[in-house]
């Protein structure tokens, strides 16, 4: 630089967000370079740099925006007028990503994102852009008003519909799987010919910290982008790791993001100078260049610092020395683009300084207003776009019948229909309902671990590969978390995904992207954003002991607490059919991310009672027929009643044991029992719960999931609140351990003769 250090070096405070305003005013205050003639705007900034003084000018005053907005927030949280201080100071470098994509590349951003927001802005079409106002509409955010355009005041992110910043919460870098899924998607949905909402040359952005770039999430998404690079598939995903040495106090080895992926084959790594505007934008341009063109998975590594600490309870100075913070400060990028403004003529001292202080002035101002706008004041308010539900409309799309032509020609003629078929098992019923939904669908596609030409592990997909072609039915790699982020990603671009999780011990490892990112999208962008989903999992116990826990796991806990998600689990097959129908039709109208818990022991059962007697198959229901969400199935009293002797609830392989427990009860007791299969697990509807429990004599919860946490409990306090409490209860359910093999398995999992005991224990 040709100016001396700045004063602020010298400064030891405790406020070192002061010390950094302070900082950038004193450098501007003792400038003494020469004053120069200002360039034309088309010409470069500087000798040699590629960036022109328009585009520095407008890149600079996004800097200066996103700064302001940090220092305002620091302010004002102290009067509780703002609710987030994680800043973006010393990442402002981004803002030459913003300028040099396009408005319509999706973006998964991390949180110090503030110039990238305030320069894409300037992208927005004319038409658009007067609408909208970067440091206003953050304001908004920050002091979480439900005028907030982002999230409705539902939480500090960044995110806009008219820029494709799709709002997320992730600072464990959960969010790169879906953006690598939302790269894909991009091409794959020009392979459907599916109408794409962007143009087909996007490319995905995904920005996260070099702490970030260390977790399991961001690792299976690297490794998932060189997997389909190797295979010479596109995947246009733009991985920009903003490398600031530290994540909160955890300091990064010196050159570890360089040394770990600029080597990797099939990740095509670039490096820029992220605190230099004028150095590091030919840089940036190269890399964006190189993925929009080569439709390749790209890792730019964009130098950033950080300054002002983690957020603003970050008080570095005790646990950081004074001449450490000296020498980040002194790297703060804002010195260097005052810097270039001041050699280059672009601003003179006073005019920088005039600047400087008018975006201060902005930002407050916003601030102050959106500290009287409209707050969040009610539930209702809160939870509205957390699960979307237009009965009427869901219904009448669960009804919608395919094409009939199109059924004709998968199914191989009118003989060959399901429904025209003798009643069936569980597997074949579910396959039915599929190829019938791909046919339905021609945006669905279905993917997963051997989905296609196996047909799954247990032939529940055979003969989709074949009649749908490998792009609406493909394997891929064996990754959990990756699968679920293809889904969101191809949901983001208005496909509708049917991806499959082996087991249900599997879906654990891949948790977060349900509960963190696919169910929270909504709720976090007020319902701009949808990723629709039908997630298939097979699970629960009772395979004869066979293939122990990993195949027989029964905990749906995980599921059961995320907020928004649906959870349907049928036992026989016409109940699958017309359950997917309306998970379907729930993702299609209401963009709901759904799972649908296939247990593997019913999968092949064809018999209730005895060997041979055929009574748990059932006919194909007519492809206009659905179920309601939330309704359940009454198997009335074989002798007739009312049943009110004793209710059993139950649900999967619960219900044809509760059956036959219940044939046991009758004939020793005389007593008329009615089995109630809940079907839908999430949510448990208490009021359907209740209107079953009124009138019973003696209620009975047969649960095969675990002791804690399990839907048995979820039954039982929605007895309980409706004011059952005192009516005998008891809770036949599964141990709290793991499956072990062969007999050993019957020993933690419920069974007939537990229910049985338990109905005679009730007095």
């Amino acid at each position: 630089m040709s100016a001396q250090p700045p004063i602020a070096a010298r400064h030891k405070g405790f406020n070192r967000a002061e010390i950094v305003d302070r900082n950038f005013t004193e450098f501007v205050q003792n400038w003494r370079g020469s004053a120069a003639q200002p360039p034309r705007g088309d010409a470069p900034v500087l000798p040699g740099s590629t960036l022109d003084a328009h585009g520095f000018r407008e890149l600079f005053e996004s800097q200066l925006i996103s700064r302001h907005l940090d220092l305002m927030a620091r302010v004002l949280r102290v009067k509780n007028k703002v609710f987030y201080t994680i800043g973006s100071s010393g990442h402002e470098g981004n803002a030459m990503l913003a300028r040099l994509t396009r408005h319509t590349d999706p973006a998964f951003l991390h949180y110090r994102s503030g110039a990238f927001m305030a320069e894409r802005f300037r992208k927005l079409p004319e038409s658009h852009a007067h609408k909208l106002d970067p440091v206003m509409d953050s304001a908004l955010s920050f002091a979480a008003s439900k005028d907030d355009p982002a999230s409705g005041g539902r939480h500090k992110v960044w995110g806009s519909k008219p820029l494709w910043v799709l709002p997320q919460t992730s600072t464990i870098a959960s969010h790169l799987p879906k953006a690598l899924g939302t790269a894909i998607a991009i091409e794959q949905a020009r392979r459907i010919g599916h109408a794409l909402p962007i143009p087909a040359d996007s490319i995905a952005i995904c920005s996260f910290g070099d702490a970030s770039s260390n977790h399991a999430s961001a690792q299976t998404a690297f490794n998932a982008a060189a997997w389909t690079a190797y295979q010479k598939l596109p995947a246009p995903v733009l991985f920009v790791c903003e490398d600031n040495g530290i994540g909160i106090s955890v300091k990064t080895p010196l050159d570890w993001i360089s040394a770990n992926y600029s080597g990797r084959r099939d990740l095509d790594y670039f490096y820029a100078n992220g605190l230099d505007l004028a150095a590091g934008y030919a840089d940036v341009a190269r890399a964006v260049a190189h993925c929009r063109r080569t439709r390749r998975p790209t890792f730019l590594h964009l130098r950033t610092t950080r300054v002002m600490g983690h957020a603003g309870t970050d008080f570095e100075i005790e646990w950081r020395s004074v001449e450490e913070l000296v020498a980040v400060e002194a790297g703060d990028p804002l010195l260097r683009s005052a810097a270039i403004a001041l050699e280059s003529g672009v601003y003179t001292p006073q005019s920088l300084l005039e600047l400087y202080e008018a975006t201060r002035r902005r930002c407050f101002a916003a601030a102050e207003e959106a500290d009287h706008r409209p707050k969040l004041d009610s539930l209702a308010e809160v939870i509205a776009p957390l699960a979307p539900y237009t009965p009427a409309a869901v219904a009448a799309e669960a009804a919608r019948a395919p094409d009939a032509a199109q059924r004709l020609a998968v199914f191989g003629g009118a003989d060959k229909l399901p429904e025209m078929l003798p009643p069936r098992h569980l597997a074949l019923q579910i396959n039915a309902t599929l190829h019938d939904l791909l046919i339905k669908y021609p945006e669905a596609l279905l993917f997963g671990e051997d989905v296609a030409q196996k047909g799954g592990v247990y032939t529940v997909t055979k003969g989709l590969f074949k009649a749908f072609s490998g792009k609406r039915v493909f394997n891929t790699l064996l990754d959990e978390t990756m699968i679920l982020g293809l889904a969101q990603g191809y949901a983001n671009m208005g496909l509708l995904p049917i991806p499959e999780i082996q087991y249900l011990a599997y879906f654990h490892n891949a948790c977060d992207q349900i509960r963190g990112e696919a169910a929270s999208l909504q709720f976090f962008s007020n319902g701009q954003y949808r990723n629709p989903m039908v997630v298939r999992i097979a699970g629960l116990g009772y395979q004869r002991g066979f293939g122990g826990h990993f195949h027989n796991d029964n905990s749906i806990t995980a599921l059961r607490d995320i907020p928004g998600l649906v959870v349907g689990c049928p036992a026989r097959g016409d109940d699958a059919a017309s359950m997917l129908r309306t998970l379907m039709a729930l993702a299609k109208v209401d963009g709901r991310v759904s799972v649908f818990l296939e247990p593997i022991a019913l999968y092949m059962t064809k018999d209730l009672h005895a060997p041979g007697d055929g009574a748990w198959q059932f006919a194909y229901p007519a492809p206009d027929q659905a179920m309601t969400l939330g309704e359940g199935r009454v198997y009335p009293p074989e002798r007739g009643g009312a049943g009110n002797d004793l209710l059993i609830i139950t649900y999967g392989n619960g219900v044809p044991m509760s059956l036959r427990a219940a044939r046991e009860l009758e004939k020793q007791r005389g007593w008329s029992i009615r089995v109630v299969d809940l079907r839908w697990l999430v949510p448990l509807d208490a009021a359907y719960i209740a209107a079953q429990a009124k009138g019973a004599k003696r209620i009975l919860i047969v649960d095969e999931g675990r002791h804690s946490a399990g839907v048995g409990e979820g039954v039982i306090t929605a007895l309980s609140e409706a004011g059952f409490g005192a009516t005998p209860q008891a809770r036949v359910v599964g141990v709290d351990t793991y499956t072990p093999l062969a007999g050993a398995a019957f020993l933690v999992l419920p069974g007939e003769a537990d229910i049985v005991a338990a109905g005679l224990g009730l007095k």
